[in-house]
């Protein structure tokens, strides 16, 4: 799936929401928690000896006879995670998860670089070693290269994945994932809420993008198959018919159910992504809560 230039002159309109300020001791365009020289006011205080006198208000000293001077918002870059899941499960569809995934991971990380802030790549299977860019927009073709020498195979364990990740403050992480692991199919929604607690402890915004095929969506197999476990590579022969189709409906709707529930009573972000809808609806329509403008 490729990305046309009007597809990224579109996507440099937007910036993603941190949802709160940024702590980070690198310069950028997100706005810190710290006093600094950026245009956007932030305070009064008294005048100390050492502080620099054209920031003095001297109309406050005109009404109070005493010296303030005022403060400003420091700017800060921010750092956003982006793990993708490239075990076996995302290698499924006519349209790949994973290629959707992707294509998904390239256009976040360019609002982030088109933002001044670092990214920071992780390939679940291998969280040791990170692609990080920053530095603007000239980042992005290696980041794409990257991107392109994924390959989907083998097992991802997501909630280890995430406890690898390093502490770096304040940021946004996203998740790019189907979410096909045995802990998270389960009925209660203890997983997915214990990896959202420890993301919300090490103060990032979660973001759960939730990468399924529009077969896994929309069933239409009948008869008897032989279904392989793309992971496991084992074989279960099952008949399907209009009921099983129904059973599998009703356990897939609870299953994204669970999921979106646990997201909206932890703070995070999810959304639904599927491999048969418009890239175009995706990012500027579904995911337009993510952004700031």
């Amino acid at each position: 799936m490729k990305l046309d230039t009007a597809f990224f002159d579109k996507l440099s309109r937007l910036r993603l929401s941190m949802g709160q300020r940024t702590s980070m001791n690198l310069t950028g365009n997100r706005k810190s928690m710290q006093k600094g020289t950026s245009m956007e006011f932030s305070d009064f205080r008294e005048y100390m000896t050492g502080d620099d006198i054209r920031r003095i208000d001297w109309n406050a000293y005109g009404r109070l006879d005493r010296l303030y001077v005022k403060e400003y918002m420091e700017e800060k870059e921010a750092v956003i995670s982006i793990l993708l899941d490239t075990s076996a499960s995302m290698d499924y569809g006519a349209k790949k998860k994973g290629e959707l995934a992707c294509v998904l991971a390239a256009a976040l990380a360019y609002l982030g670089l088109n933002n001044m802030d670092r990214v920071m790549l992780y390939d679940m299977k291998n969280m040791q070693q990170p692609f990080m860019a920053g530095g603007g927009k000239k980042a992005l073709p290696r980041l794409v290269e990257w991107l392109e020498r994924r390959s989907f195979d083998g097992t991802a364990d997501i909630g280890e994945a995430v406890r690898q990740l390093p502490a770096k403050g304040t940021g946004v992480t996203v998740i790019l994932s189907d979410f096909l692991q045995e802990s998270f199919l389960q009925d209660d929604d203890e997983a997915v809420v214990k990896l959202l607690r420890f993301l919300a402890y090490r103060r990032q915004k979660s973001v759960l993008l939730h990468v399924l095929a529009g077969e896994e969506l929309s069933v239409d197999l009948t008869g008897t198959k032989n279904l392989i476990d793309m992971e496991e590579e084992s074989t279960l022969r099952l008949t399907i018919d209009a009921a099983s189709i129904r059973v599998y409906e009703k356990a897939l709707g609870q299953f994204l159910l669970q999921l979106e529930r646990a997201c909206a009573k932890n703070g995070a972000f999810y959304a639904l992504c599927s491999t048969q809808k418009d890239i175009y609806q995706l990012i500027f329509q579904d995911l337009r809560m993510l952004y700031d403008i």
